[in-house]
């Protein structure tokens, strides 16, 4: 894979996988190797997670030791751009059988993917060339309530959005069920990281 330029997001989402598959320990030439990028990067993206205690630098590498920590570093630094938004009138599960291919995330990737719908929401936000959602959902008048957003690097031939992801992603909505959806998807990520 080539990615010209490697992102803090990159180097956070690859964590986050790792974690996510059991692997606590990376190393810095690791990330820079898979992204084709710098170990400068790498190691600016990790400054902040060594310094409020979520990583343990190693003599080869480093450890993830407070999931919570990374992920509230990662959600409240992370700048979510949405590419393409607009409205359907139809109901969400509707809209969430008319997607293209696309990794869905927040509310629909909890529920699809790992089984977590704690409540009832109206949005669809996916992962995906947003040119092709705008084909499929042509601009409409009204509250939008789809929401693409160009696929990160790091998620490049993922078949699912993991729950490390929506966690930051929930962590960034401001609904009222975001919350709930929260709750939910920590529950599940403390089953698998603790």
């Amino acid at each position: 894979m080539y990615i010209s330029n490697m992102r803090l997001e990159d180097v956070y989402g690859y964590i986050g996988m790792a974690s996510e598959s059991g692997r606590r320990s990376v190393t810095q030439k690791e990330i820079a190797v898979h992204f084709k990028g710098s170990l400068g990067v790498v190691n600016y993206a990790l400054r902040p997670l060594h310094r409020i205690g979520a990583i343990r630098k190693k003599t080869r590498g480093f450890e993830l030791v407070d999931w919570r920590k990374f992920l509230v570093h990662w959600a409240s630094a992370r700048r979510t751009k949405t590419g393409y938004s607009t409205h359907s009138a139809e109901p969400v599960e509707k809209i969430e059988g008319q997607m293209p291919p696309v990794l869905f995330t927040a509310y629909s990737g909890a529920k699809i993917y790992h089984g977590v719908n704690p409540s009832d929401y109206s949005e669809c936000f996916v992962y995906a060339d947003c040119a092709v959602i705008r084909k499929r959902f042509p601009p409409a008048g009204g509250r939008p309530n789809i929401f693409c957003r160009e696929t990160p690097a790091f998620l490049e031939g993922a078949k699912a959005v993991p729950l490390t992801l929506l966690y930051v992603d929930l962590w960034n909505l401001g609904t009222w069920y975001a919350r709930e959806f929260l709750n939910a998807v920590e529950v599940k990520l403390n089953g698998i990281l603790e």
